[in-house]
């Protein structure tokens, strides 16, 4: 059984027998051990015997057993025998070995020492790739580490930045408060892809006086916590009180951190900490906390327009040592230091790249950077060999395949989303159905749940048309069943005739301002809210009749023409729905 393990393990018979021998042959583990710490005897020990009376076993043959590790671990022993007595000077080469050359422990063979040294990189080449040439593999790595086209042309100061003049013009917060080295805190809200995490970086880099009085630091709401953040706090402070820097603390995606997390901001902005710099997507009214809101400069960021992308764009074509020609895997030229590609990008391409990303620079730098390698590869399968200098021309087609559809910016439950049904309510309220489909086609396309315009659309027929039409619910109503019944995309066409219905028809709102009078009232307890009165009570036992409940009560089918009181008393007279209409709508005719 102990034979068989040491064969196992690689062992040659002769060894694994001699180390049996040697140990008593019952303990795998011992005969290992011996193997492992006896070394290799040379042939010049024959001529200067050991002056020790016992003899001992014959050494065996050489080999590179003392370069390997221990192989206790490996056996489940609960009683492992206490590992043999070793030389002092062996023991200290032994550790030296492992230490130092971790990866030269080789495969344990019969061959002698001298041949195994010589086939050493024969063997490390049948190793897994993690024992050898570790650094070449990292090296490698790094090397081919992809970084996105918009990444490596983000601006680094503030006068690269395009499309936000409203922010970064001359006599601006940002620049005056950069001049004079008094940078406020402030919050970045604006779209996705038009700047905020750029301006935020490039404040520290516009001048020479900026970069040595600020130190960045970068978090992300979504991977960060309050730890993070008190963290990076407490290293400010360190670095005010030891260089008199101080540090700008960018947080993006702000609106991510609940109420507590935003709250632990409070404190530090307050004592001059840190500067903090936030970047939202979201409504800071509706996301952020008030005291954070007071203590920050909110400066809004517009969508880039498509001659603002346009020129993007064009920079990411000519910029040869971080633009698009680094992105198609060509070789580099060391010669001229440059890679051996040209990129040809007509304007009808930077045209419809500026035109369908609706003002998204990161969608747009993305896009072009995929037509490029779509073009590329349709380039290289014309000239496999491609030592040459070559050209890649990217098209129409090639901008479209890597668009796939128009981006379109729209959040179902961000802001964006507020923005276009308001837009379609006020169309139709102002009985252009033109603008009312045009706005409800953008919310369809942008993922929008056509049930929710249905429910908004009911509520607009009695709201903004009630009694002008009566019929206009009923057309609103159908067309919630209907969208419940068949869904997208059938659904649109029927969204699209109660849209048009609802433009067209006459609008009254006398409805919806009686019952806001009649809250209102009801709110402020105008007439404090009496009871009702005794003859409009129901009385349906003899006792509530003998206490006077429904005495004087005129049924009026009987007699119509009689007059009784409806109101409280202290509300006698007061009239809440005003109809027909003193300032009908044009609709109206």
């Amino acid at each position: 059984m102990e034979m068989q393990q040491l064969l196992s393990m690689g062992f040659p018979d002769e060894l694994a027998a001699q180390a049996l021998a040697a140990t008593g042959g019952k303990s795998t583990v011992k005969a290992t051990e011996w193997i492992l710490t006896h070394k290799p005897t040379s042939t010049t020990t024959t001529n200067n015997p050991s002056p020790s009376p016992s003899p001992s076993p014959p050494p065996p043959p050489p080999s590179s057993f003392a370069f390997q590790p221990k192989l206790d671990r490996f056996f489940q022993n609960p009683n492992p025998s206490p590992p043999q007595p070793i030389d002092s000077q062996q023991q200290q080469k032994e550790q030296e070995t492992e230490t130092n050359e971790p990866t030269k422990r080789i495969k344990l063979s019969p061959t002698p020492l001298s041949q195994t040294q010589s086939q050493t990189p024969t063997l490390q080449n049948n190793k897994p790739s993690f024992f050898f040439n570790r650094s070449k593999k990292q090296t490698q790595t790094q090397t081919h580490t992809h970084e996105p086209l918009y990444e490596r042309l983000r601006p680094r100061t503030l006068d690269d930045v395009v499309g936000q003049d409203h922010l970064l013009s001359a006599n601006s917060i940002l620049r005056s408060a950069i001049q004079r080295n008094r940078l406020p805190s402030i919050l970045l809200w604006g779209p996705p892809g038009t700047g905020k995490t750029t301006i935020a970086k490039a404040i520290v880099n516009s001048s020479t006086t900026t970069s040595t009085f600020y130190r960045f630091v970068s978090l992300s709401a979504v991977t960060s916590g309050v730890k993070d953040v008190r963290e990076a706090v407490d290293e400010a402070r360190k670095l005010r009180l030891k260089t008199n820097q101080t540090t700008v603390l960018f947080v993006d995606e702000v609106h991510r951190f609940n109420k507590s997390q935003q709250d632990s901001f409070l404190p530090v902005i307050e004592d001059g900490s840190i500067v903090f710099v936030g970047a939202t997507t979201e409504n800071p009214s509706f996301h952020l906390i008030t005291p954070l809101l007071s203590r920050c400069r909110v400066l809004t960021l517009n969508p880039l327009q498509p001659h603002h992308l346009g020129l993007l764009l064009k920079r990411a074509v000519s910029d040869r040592d971080k633009g698009l020609v680094k992105s198609l895997g060509f070789g580099f030229d060391s010669g001229s230091g440059s890679f051996n590609v040209d990129v040809s990008v007509g304007e009808d391409v930077v045209d419809f790249i500026g035109n369908n990303c609706d003002g998204d620079a990161r969608v747009a730098l993305n896009v072009l950077e995929i037509a490029s390698v779509t073009a590329a590869t349709r380039v290289q399968q014309g000239n496999e060999e491609c030592q040459d200098a070559v050209v890649v021309a990217v098209s129409v087609e090639d901008a479209k395949e890597a668009l796939q559809s128009k981006h379109l910016a729209y959040d179902k439950a961000g802001e964006e989303h507020y923005n276009l049904i308001s837009a379609l309510h006020k169309s139709m309220r102002g009985s252009d159905a033109d603008a009312a489909i045009y706005w409800l086609a953008r919310m369809l396309k942008g993922g929008e749940e056509p049930l929710y315009i249905a429910r908004r659309l009911v509520r607009f027929a009695s709201e903004d048309v009630g009694l002008a039409d009566p019929l206009a619910l009923n057309q609103a109503v159908s067309c919630y069943q209907a969208c419940h019944f068949i869904g997208m995309p059938e659904c649109n066409v029927i969204l699209a005739q109660c849209v048009a219905y609802l433009a067209l028809a006459p609008k009254s709102i006398a409805v919806y301002r009686a019952i806001g009078d009649a809250e209102k009232v009801v709110k402020e307890s105008v007439g404090q809210n009496e009871g009702v009165p005794l003859h409009l009570r129901n009385a349906p036992t003899k006792l509530m009749k003998e206490v006077g409940y429904g005495k004087g009560y005129i049924y009026t089918p009987d007699n119509p023409s009689a007059t009784q009181s409806f109101l409280p008393p202290s509300l006698q007279g007061f009239k809440f729905l005003h109809w027909p209409d003193r300032n009908p709508s044009k609709s109206d005719g």
